[in-house]
């Protein structure tokens, strides 16, 4: 009886500590890994009779860029377009592929060779012609 007595008081003592813990103000559990990190946006703008395979574009096309990106790349994500964020207002980008890169000279160099393929494998997905940002991440 008294063990469990002990160990009832340990668990509820564990759970108060781990989730009892008042966050400060201004402070944040995400860090700013990707700080520095040079990203590279291309967006395909929805437009009426546009069209998009994100499956393709998932299995194929990115891959395919990002081993042409190789030590350079530290990540790449894949965004599929749901809405806009103004109600009744048509859906601003049917998908977005971001690669993240140290360094943008890196990424020119080993991107300026395959271009031609890159924009080859265009027609395989969709019929969109993307729009690109290149930005830093800052935090």
């Amino acid at each position: 009886m008294r063990f469990k007595l002990i160990l009832s008081f340990l668990l509820l003592t564990t759970c108060f500590i781990a989730f009892g813990q008042e966050k400060q103000p201004g402070k944040s559990d995400i860090t700013v890994a990707d700080k520095g990190l040079i990203k590279i946006s291309v967006m395909y703008p929805y437009a009426e009779g546009k069209t998009f395979n994100m499956e393709y574009y998932e299995t194929k096309h990115m891959p395919m860029v990002a081993g042409f990106l190789g030590s350079n790349l530290v990540k790449y994500t894949i965004e599929k377009g749901l809405s806009s964020g103004i109600p009744n207002q048509p859906l601003p980008f049917m998908a977005i592929g971001t690669f993240y890169v140290k360094s943008f000279s890196e990424y020119q160099a080993a991107i300026a060779p395959n271009r031609d393929a890159i924009r080859a494998d265009f027609a395989n997905y969709t019929n969109v012609i993307p729009v690109i940002l290149v930005s830093e991440v800052v935090k």
